[in-house]
């Protein structure tokens, strides 16, 4: 399995209200490394599993709606805990529908599986992964 990994970040506030949360239920913000896999089975002609530029353009995308916004006012998150495991499934989400729409090129064709993955801090982390 080949894969193209790119990464950006996103500087959110949310809350999480409910009790197993701590302190955490109140509001608070949160800076995710976000990492963001393409995996592919084979390569082009020209050696690329997906064009690293155009990874990296769909993640800016996909995470400009998130970044300095309070996800509990965010519609896509209304009645959802926006914990890291739900904001990095929505990434996935969105990214899934940019290799449907062929956003990622001819390369869209050949990715096969999905990581997002939210760095919280150098000691936690959460992801989502699954085949497409």
């Amino acid at each position: 399995m080949f894969a193209v990994e790119v990464r950006d970040h996103i500087m959110i506030a949310h809350s999480l209200k409910r009790p197993v949360f701590g302190p955490a239920q109140g509001m608070h913000g949160a800076t995710f490394v976000v990492d963001a896999a393409f995996f592919t089975k084979d390569v082009d002609e020209d050696g690329l599993a997906v064009d690293i530029g155009l990874a990296t353009q769909v993640l800016s995308e996909v995470l400009k709606p998130l970044n300095y916004q309070n996800l509990d006012e965010l519609e896509v998150f209304k009645g959802r805990i926006s914990t890291t495991e739900v904001i990095a499934k929505h990434i996935f989400d969105a990214l899934k529908q940019a290799v449907a729409d062929n956003k990622l090129g001819p390369g869209s064709a050949r990715i096969c599986r999905l990581r997002v993955l939210l760095n919280e801090s150098h000691m936690a982390r959460g992801w989502y992964e699954a085949d497409l």
